[in-house]
């Protein structure tokens, strides 16, 4: 169940909410901290805000939640929630800190926003929506206690904008998420299939689906080759957004595994259960596109999803395998559980060769690699242009993602030579190279051509073994943020 956001005018006190919140600042040098907007109300309803700070040696750094009762409204709670400095980022730690806080409570009215400029008003909202996201399979389970959040804003018809558009990139996340926590027996790349042609539909774009026969016609050989294994096959996504008088072609390609086992290359069982969510990407680009007409984004754009199960089948393909992507080129499969940039092949090609993109950007938990240096919260990000590098990382910076520029090392190139086929899908262990998400974003290189080009591996933000700040347990719904954002900026 997702809370509802939304705002209003009003006295804090007369929203007859269950919980109220307010913000407070930290301490300037020695001072105490600072209770903001809202503090002189609580005081009429027996709440002594300084008294309460001092007892609970609050500071006011940014996501700390004190929670005292209301004297003067029995059944009342009021929390106290630390915004440190107030910039965004801060802002954005405390309201997620705030929406977990009152989770027990049926509605939550808070001054949080009041006050701040445009962009922060818009942060907070979508923290949120982020931090009150909830994903279950429970046969018996009730909706979370917290059902709606009042925004309490001296001019919300002025921040309408702000707030209609947080709405819409948390719907986008949560659908994300949704459709990459959805558990692997349900999600087969049909049924993944059938349901961005749902939502696609709902928001407006045309939708293209070709079945594992359209795909073998036209050559899809990697996509096939990672999904002749199960007894689902494979599916291939083109979702399109044309507004009239569109001058610039974005191509987004999002990884869609909706089970990787590793195939023949069997993975280890703890390294299993979280594979569900291997179509991350795929989710990520099939929620960005249902945002695209609600953001007003004025560039066509163009999101191809190639979805898979990555099975050890009857019929699966065999390390040592040669297989011939869209376009022609082939590769020497040594891994079947380097399947990511497989599928990945075949979109890239398709589009640079059929689509006239602009620019292209991929998503994929493509290797865990990534997260060995980065660790779980930053995506590392590969481009062919420095212009795009700086748009992405501007974007993600802006919408509270964290994406880290890397180096596509061409002495690396080589590790990819293979004796009888274009390419070898993983390196050769001989030239003594590490760098493993490095060559892979070589591998996919190797299929663009001139086209400007990005490549966001999100193997360790797209999942999460806990909660924290805006991300939830489970999929996280990383790089809907980023897209969001820089395509509306964008046009």
């Amino acid at each position: 169940m997702t809370v509802v956001v939304s705002a209003r005018r009003g006295p804090l006190s007369a929203t007859g909410a269950a919980a109220l919140a307010v913000p407070v600042s930290a301490a300037a040098g020695d001072g105490p901290p600072m209770a903001g907007a809202g503090a002189a109300e609580l005081a009429e309803l027996g709440v002594d805000v300084p008294a309460v700070l001092a007892a609970e040696h609050a500071d006011g750094k940014p996501g700390e939640v004190v929670s005292v009762a209301a004297p003067g409204r029995p059944g009342t709670r009021v929390l106290l929630v630390g915004v440190g400095d107030g910039t965004e980022p801060a802002l954005r730690k405390a309201a997620a800190a705030l929406a977990r806080a009152a989770k027990s409570s049926e509605s939550l009215a808070t001054t949080l926003a009041q006050g701040r400029d445009p962009a922060s008003v818009r942060a907070i909202a979508e923290a949120l929506g982020f931090a009150s996201y909830r994903f279950t399979r429970r046969s018996e389970d009730s909706p979370p206690a917290l059902a709606r959040i009042d925004l309490v804003l001296d001019s919300p018809a002025r921040l309408r904008k702000q707030l209609d558009a947080a709405a819409t990139v948390v719907d986008a996340v949560h659908l994300a998420r949704d459709l990459a926590n959805t558990p692997s027996k349900q999600k087969s790349p049909e049924w993944l299939a059938e349901r961005a042609k749902a939502v696609g539909a709902a928001a407006g774009l045309s939708v293209t689906v070709r079945d594992e026969k359209a795909m073998a016609a036209e050559g899809f050989g990697g996509v096939l080759a990672v999904g002749q294994g199960s007894s689902r096959p494979p599916r291939f996504v083109e979702m399109t957004w044309s507004p009239r008088g569109a001058k610039r072609h974005v191509v987004l390609v999002g990884k869609g595994i909706t089970f990787d086992s590793g195939g023949l290359s069997l993975k280890p069982p703890d390294s299993m259960p979280a594979m569900k969510t291997d179509m991350a990407g795929g989710a990520a680009v099939i929620a960005t596109m249902t945002a695209l007409r609600a953001l007003g984004v004025t560039a066509k754009v163009t999101g191809l999803i190639p979805m898979a199960e990555n099975l050890p089948g009857a019929n699966a393909t065999r390390p040592g395998d040669v297989i011939r992507h869209y376009g022609g080129l082939t590769s020497e499969v040594l891994n079947t559980d380097a399947e990511g940039r497989l599928v990945l092949a075949d979109a890239l090609a398709y589009a640079v060769a059929r689509l006239e993109p602009d620019v292209v950007v991929d998503i994929a938990t493509l290797t865990g690699a990534a997260s060995l240096g980065l660790g779980k919260r930053h995506g590392a990000l590969y481009t062919t242009s420095d212009d795009l590098r700086d748009a992405l990382v501007g974007a993600a910076t802006a919408a509270g993602e964290r994406l880290w520029p890397m180096p596509l090392v061409a002495d690396y190139r080589p590790a990819l030579d293979s004796s009888i086929a274009d390419l070898r899908n993983i390196g050769r262990r001989e030239l003594n190279i590490s760098g493993g998400s490095i060559v892979a974003a070589l591998f996919l290189r190797e299929f663009v051509a001139d086209v400007p080009w990005a490549h966001l591996d999100v193997a360790g933000p797209a999942r999460a073994d806990a909660d924290e700040d805006e991300v939830t347990k489970g999929a996280t719904g990383f790089g809907v943020r980023t897209f969001c954002s820089w395509l509306a900026a964008r046009g």
